[in-house]
């Protein structure tokens, strides 16, 4: 008796990972790598995507009082506009000579346009007189995550990385006030002197960031 013909096996094929797109509602490329960075620590396969990637919409005028209300207002705009699960920051440096400013004005603290440069030659201007022992400061950042309409879909952490102000410009790494500033946990270094992974480790938007990152792989494991 001739045996029945054993069922054909179809071979297995890899599972390709899934790529998950997230907006981040900024424009800075080296800000948009770090947060990639960061939250794929605990969202593999995660893909920021900026205002570059996406088809362009009036953005809201950064007029809250505080970083958490600017952090909202670019989440909220973002995910309203592209339906994408939506990230964005507001962060400056808050320096105690100058009683917390330039704070949420940082990155047009010398006018429009916003010019990293020209903010920090005033800077350093306006601290000319200030002896080092009183040159204390610290970066704040306030991270929002938009992922529906209403307050039980937003989540907003904040981070902060204390240190000083420093008297002359040095580094070429980061942006913004970070070739003037040494943090607490690196001194003799600027931030903008630091390994990708050093700052990384140590910024207000590392924290606030890896703070968020596992809230945002729960709720983007929730999408169908």
């Amino acid at each position: 008796m001739t045996p029945p013909p054993s069922p054909s096996v179809e071979p297995t094929l890899p599972v390709e990972p899934v790529e998950t797109q997230v907006f981040l509602a900024s424009r800075n490329a080296k800000k948009i790598a770090e947060m990639e960075r960061i939250l794929a620590e605990h969202a593999p396969g995660v893909r920021v995507l900026g205002l570059d990637d996406v088809t362009a919409y009036d953005e809201p005028v950064e007029d809250a009082p505080d970083f958490v209300g600017n952090a909202l207002l670019k989440a909220r705009a973002g995910w309203r506009e592209t339906g994408l699960p939506s990230v964005a920051d507001d962060s400056g440096l808050c320096v105690d000579a100058l009683n917390g400013m330039p704070g949420v004005l940082s990155a047009r603290w010398s006018g429009k346009p916003k010019d990293d440069a020209r903010n920090n030659r005033l800077l350093l201007e306006q601290l000319e007189d200030v002896p080092d022992e009183r040159r204390t400061a610290h970066f704040t950042c306030a991270v929002a995550l938009v992922t529906g309409e209403g307050p039980d879909h937003e989540v907003v952490v904040t981070g902060e990385m204390p240190g000083r102000v420093i008297r002359e410009v040095r580094g070429d790494g980061g942006f913004g006030y970070d070739v003037l500033f040494e943090a607490d946990e690196r001194p003799g270094v600027t931030t903008a002197e630091l390994s990708r992974e050093d700052k990384d480790a140590i910024s207000h938007r590392g924290h606030a960031l890896r703070e968020l990152g596992p809230v945002l792989a729960e709720r983007l494991g929730g999408r169908s």
